[in-house]
């Protein structure tokens, strides 16, 4: 039984001798079984094959046929396939699942002035044997794939070298400046083969697809698809060729089983694509990419709503069309559990080690949730304890969001001081911050600048553990005397007013005096601060804070 969906068979023979085969019935999404009937009783071991003569339909799901006047060049058509999820059964009879892998081989005969490209190594081409006017271009994928990373794409493509190993193919008028915007690759890919182990495809080819290609990028083997919305011509969107290229490991080697365990494949491509971004731009910048991703899947959550069960990590797609199913979900709160995973288990370098062993272990595989969890649990085995701690069933199988990755230590150390009762101050201790960076105590803070103003009491107690008057983090710094001002503590008001005047930066200076105007028993020093300096401050800071404390004239 092969899946198909619009496609005519018209023959059907295995070994040569021809078989009977029948449609099933038409199912909504998923198309129409195609049943072979061997004419043969077949042994164990015994090879057979199976040769089918097919046409794919015109309104094939999986093609877009162009028009010249719909391509740049407007002279020559254009076709590109689109497989992902399930619509490789839209243009052959096949196995269409993620579970089963197989190598191909193809020849593409095509009108000899355009070029035909696959999700292969390019092996030659000669001129059609039966057509003058045609050119057949061969192609063989040697490692095992599933089959939605088949593609084909056939137009009037030209090529610029722009590493080792990589070509960009772009119609004549974007070749250029998508040469320019992704000269990177090659950088990431050095990168991604550090991280993840040896790049085993040869061939890394980026294609540039017209306007209509409906995703970002399709990690097709050899050949990524990428969609010209790119080109922004400062190279600042190459985070999607980092994620295209970190597939080439994560979904193309190993692969989730059915679609369910899609953030297998897309969670883990996104951690690497990250990690990428670290290496050649810094670290600051993937705790920034993260955040980023943090408020699309805050985005992706509120347009499904939070109780909806695609919101799942691991939806039930029973009778549910993957494509419809498609979101940030998978990506974001797949690589939210990863980051959370790597803080816990004792950061970035310890938790690569295991994303390595986990490539290895599974490579030319296709697994499930179940399979990562069982390899995560065997590799980690003296941090069980870490590891039984994690709500894996919150995360795995309940919808909506949690307080998840580095906000995690943020958010549930402001509760606890939002709580805490006054007995309970004696729990705090400066280990609290020993795994915190700087960004996370912004955040802390941040996030008690959000609240009711604590008692005095805890503000106090806050400096005698952490001791934040001693840090001269600006952003740290800024947060924590606004939130002692706003608890009313008084010892904080020249500090809280020397650090309003020290600098101007008005992000700084007027909601510090803002605060401090709002704090009864500053209020008059506040305002004689002012003036005492208003002489030396930039005449808009001084126009604003006179406005602030009500001393415009």
């Amino acid at each position: 039984v092969l899946d198909t969906k619009d496609v005519q068979v018209f023959k059907v023979t295995v070994n040569g001798q021809d078989a009977k085969f029948a449609f099933g019935e038409k199912h909504s999404f998923k198309g129409t079984p195609l049943e072979i009937t061997l004419p043969f009783e077949l042994k164990r071991g015994q090879e057979a094959i199976v040769e089918i003569s097919f046409e794919s339909s015109p309104k094939s799901s999986a093609l877009q046929w162009f028009t010249p006047e719909q391509t740049s060049g407007k002279k020559h058509p254009f076709l590109f396939s689109q497989c992902q999820a399930t619509h490789c059964r839209a243009i052959f009879p096949c196995q269409d699942t993620p579970a089963v892998k197989l190598t191909y081989y193809a020849e593409i005969s095509v009108p000899k002035e355009l070029v035909a490209l696959m999700s292969a190594n390019r092996e030659g081409e000669m001129p059609d044997p039966e057509d003058s006017s045609r050119q057949i271009y061969h192609f063989s994928q040697n490692v095992p794939i599933p089959c939605y990373l088949i593609a084909l794409v056939v137009g009037a493509l030209e090529s610029r070298k722009i590493g080792p190993r990589t070509l960009v193919w772009a119609e004549k008028e974007l070749v250029d400046k998508s040469a320019y915007e992704f000269a990177e690759a090659e950088a990431m890919l050095q990168t991604a083969e550090d991280l993840a182990g040896p790049y085993v495809w040869g061939q890394y080819d980026l294609l540039v697809l017209p306007p209509s290609f409906p995703y970002g990028g399709m990690e097709n083997p050899c050949l990524t698809f990428v969609t010209p919305t790119l080109l922004a011509g400062d190279r600042s969107l190459s985070n999607v060729i980092a994620h295209e290229i970190s597939h080439s490991w994560t979904g193309n080697l190993v692969t989730n089983k059915t679609w369910e365990h899609f953030w297998l494949n897309e969670g883990h491509t996104v951690y690497l694509e990250r990690r990428i971004g670290g290496r050649l731009f810094g670290e600051q910048f993937r705790q920034f990419q993260a955040l980023g991703g943090w408020r699309e899947l805050q985005n992706s959550i509120n347009t499904f709503g939070d109780k909806n069960p695609i919101t799942n990590l691991v939806p039930n797609l029973s009778e549910v069309d993957p494509d419809a199913a498609y979101s940030s979900v998978p990506y974001e709160k797949g690589f939210a559990l990863l980051f959370y995973l790597e803080q816990l288990l004792g950061g970035p370098d310890v938790f690569i080690g295991f994303l390595k062993a986990y490539i290895q272990q599974f490579a030319y595989k296709s697994i499930v949730t179940e399979d990562w969890k069982k390899f995560l649990y065997s590799y980690f085995k003296d941090k069980v304890d870490v590891l039984d701690k994690v709500d894996w069933n919150s995360w795995f199988h309940a919808p909506g969001m949690y307080d998840m990755t580095l906000a995690n230590a943020c958010v549930a150390l402001s509760q606890r001081w939002i709580k805490a009762k006054e007995s309970d101050l004696g729990s705090f201790s400066s280990a609290d911050l020993k795994e915190m960076s700087s960004h996370q105590l912004i955040e802390f803070l941040a996030l008690l600048l959000l609240e009711a103003p604590l008692p005095v009491s805890h503000v106090k107690r806050m400096q005698e553990v952490y001791d934040f008057n001693a840090i001269n983090n600006s952003e740290i710094r800024f947060r924590w005397l606004r939130l002692c001002i706003r608890s009313k503590w008084e010892e904080a008001i020249p500090l809280a007013l020397k650090m309003a005047t020290d600098q101007g930066r008005m992000k700084f200076t007027r909601p510090l005096f803002r605060d401090l105007y709002s704090f009864d028993k500053c209020r008059d020093l506040a305002v004689k601060t002012f003036l005492e300096h208003r002489a030396s401050m930039h005449p808009v800071t001084s126009m604003l804070v006179g406005k602030d404390l009500k001393q415009d004239q």
